[in-house]
């Protein structure tokens, strides 16, 4: 593969094509920041099937050497010059945008994760975004979920009374740009970007089937870390259940929907065993020896907003799943970043369900940063040490 040098001298122009259109209107603050400076971006699929989709005409019979590749998941992915040895994936179930700018078009953690020079990868599975060919039917029925989002993304307590909320609908003090004459734009940026995330077992089994295929196979590094939100957070805890080898080292998951419990355990709640939409967000169950395998990672960090009170159902459930997972000799903790510091939160008001987009994302993203160097899962790759390298070379010599 010949490797793609992008300068720091260029780097500008680089930002400008990875940002949204909005982003010129942030240029003010950016020649005080580090330059992003990549070794090589692109894409690659992997996990799925190659298979043979029966006729469906009487009259014309299957042809065995006729396949659909289908059921994979796409990867794409940007290296830094001098990266770190621990590589970020970004993992969201339904809108890979989010990672990709704050809501007003402002730096996103994707860029922030480059900025401080970690490999970062950025995961659609399969069926979702850009990983959309199923082998199967796949029933899709258009509904109004715009103004639903606004709840759910605990933007304010109620739907909206019209299609754009108003700034009075919002909770105060939000880190979503309500005060901004261009809320509407914003709102539509926000809302339009989501995709069809397949909420359902099933999905989860084909997801998490793919997912660590990836994160076996080497290509995401040896010492990935998943940043996740919503219902990518239980499809990661799975993935890692589902691994053979030990390339994941952590996970960050932002509001997670979803948790994973060890089968047997007496401390386990009732556990969703339908592979239907009812058991979409769990509680899942595992054997045992996989849950352990959540415990052998360096971090898990589950981490909510201050919308978000200790009486509600996945606030406890994660407090559950740490608990377990601490039990079985893990590190896991729950964040709530609108405690006082002093009460071991953040101090961080106005959080939406999607911190890492909020106006306050650098903040955010600060608390990462820390996570990541007390747990030893910053340092800079040595000559010879990054195991996705020796992964890629192998790859480009055999295909």
């Amino acid at each position: 593969m010949n490797h793609l040098r992008v300068c720091s001298s260029i780097s500008g122009l680089l930002l400008a094509m990875t940002l949204s259109g909005g982003v010129l209107a942030h240029d003010d603050d950016r020649p005080s920041k580090k330059p992003i400076t990549l070794d090589r971006t692109g894409g690659f699929i992997i996990g799925g099937y190659h298979k043979t989709i029966p006729s469906t005409n009487p009259s014309v019979p299957t042809n065995p050497n006729r396949t659909l590749s289908c059921d994979h998941g796409y990867v794409e992915y940007f290296i830094p010059s001098e990266p770190r040895k621990t590589s970020i994936v970004l993992w969201h179930s339904s809108s890979a945008q989010v990672w990709q700018n704050r809501w007003d078009g402002g730096e996103g953690y994707k860029d922030k994760m480059l900025r401080a020079d970690y490999p970062t990868f950025i995961w659609d599975g399969p069926r979702v975004g850009r990983a959309n060919w199923a082998c199967e039917n796949v029933n899709y029925v258009p509904s109004n979920r715009d103004q639903g989002n606004f709840t759910a993304w605990k933007f304010g307590p109620t739907i909206p009374v019209g299609q754009v909320p108003t700034k009075a609908e919002f909770y105060p003090g939000t880190q979503f740009p309500a005060n901004s004459p261009k809320l509407e734009e914003y709102w539509w940026n926000a809302t339009g970007a989501r995709y069809d995330e397949f909420d359902n077992a099933y999905n989860i089994e084909l997801e998490t089937d793919a997912s660590a295929i990836a994160a076996d196979s080497g290509r995401l590094g040896n010492q990935i870390v998943y940043l996740t939100n919503s219902a990518g957070g239980l499809r990661a805890a799975k993935t890692v259940a589902k691994t053979t080898k030990n390339n994941v080292a952590g996970i960050v998951t932002y509001e997670s929907i979803g948790y994973l419990f060890p089968i047997g355990d007496p401390e386990s709640p009732t556990l969703c065993t339908a592979l239907t939409p009812a058991c979409a967000f769990g509680p899942l169950g595992v054997p045992l020896e996989d849950f352990k395998k959540l415990a052998k990672l360096k971090k898990i960090q589950f981490v909510w907003g201050d919308n978000r009170p200790e009486t509600e159902q996945q606030v406890i459930l994660s407090r559950l799943s740490a608990k377990l997972i601490n039990k079985y000799g893990g590190n896991a903790e729950v964040l709530k970043l609108g405690d006082p510091v002093s009460a071991g939160g953040a101090g961080l008001k106005g959080s939406t369900h999607i911190p890492f987009a909020d106006m306050d994302n650098d903040k955010v993203a600060e608390l990462l940063f820390k996570l990541l160097k007390k747990n030893k899962l910053d340092s800079y790759v040595k000559k010879g040490d990054f195991g996705w390298e020796d992964a890629w070379n192998d790859h480009d010599h055999h295909h």
